[in-house]
């Protein structure tokens, strides 16, 4: 006999609680973030100042709308983020001249300078946490958490790769 829930769910087959995707991805969390949170600390930013000046690093300058999309900050709270980089003097901000709606985020010489600084570091940790699996692990982690990203999919459409399999 069956145990169901109210959506007609075996309960049986239900991933425990520890076991479910979000309390695993905390955990992971809650282990490799002390290493970056205490780095941060010695720099002076936040965990969410480090996400925008990471992204910068990579882009050099991005509009406030692609920051928050690429940072997963919300606009709103991005402002008060923008403003402390902005007054320790690690990013400016300028108005585009095409559409004055539109804020530019861009890197300046002390954003460019802290890179040189932290990065050595950072990789560091990053190295140490990849560490953890093999190269093939990784890769396949990678994947699989990008494919997370995308969002669940339909229940038929998971039927029909199961069927293909």
């Amino acid at each position: 006999m069956n145990d169901f829930d109210m959506n007609g769910i075996d309960i049986l087959e239900r991933p425990g609680f520890e076991t479910s995707l979000p309390m695993m991805l905390y955990r992971v969390l809650d282990a490799i973030m002390p290493a970056y949170r205490a780095l941060f600390a010695e720099y002076g930013l936040t965990e969410q100042q480090w996400r925008v000046l990471r992204t910068l690093w990579d882009n050099e300058s991005l509009s406030s709308t692609d920051v928050a999309a690429r940072t997963l900050i919300p606009a709103a709270s991005l402002v008060g983020v923008l403003d402390r980089l902005e007054r320790k003097g690690l990013i400016a901000r300028i108005r585009s001249v095409e559409d004055r709606r539109v804020v530019i985020a861009k890197l300046t010489a002390e954003g460019r300078a802290l890179e040189r600084q932290i990065a050595p570091r950072l990789d560091d940790i990053q190295a140490s946490v990849r560490a953890c699996v093999s190269p093939e692990q990784w890769q396949a982690l990678t994947q699989i958490l990008k494919e997370f990203e995308a969002g669940p999919r339909p229940a038929a459409s998971q039927e029909e790769d199961r069927q293909h399999a």
